[in-house]
């Protein structure tokens, strides 16, 4: 499997997939088919900072 360390830092961020999705503009039905290969270095920081993003808003939101 592709982007493991993408997906279990969404995983344990509570962040959805489809959360990432929306911040990158893009369906998440695209993000799903992205993540089957692995992204570049610098989407995948880019992605680690979204995920960032959004567990630091919903953790504000508690």
């Amino acid at each position: 499997m592709n982007n493991i360390g993408i997906r279990q830092a969404a995983k344990d961020a509570n962040v959805r997939l489809w959360q990432i999705a929306e911040r990158l503009n893009i369906a998440d039905t695209t993000f799903s088919r992205k993540l089957r290969h692995e992204l570049t270095p610098d989407d995948k920081s880019k992605v680690y900072a979204i995920i960032a993003q959004i567990a630091a808003e919903q953790e504000a939101k508690q």
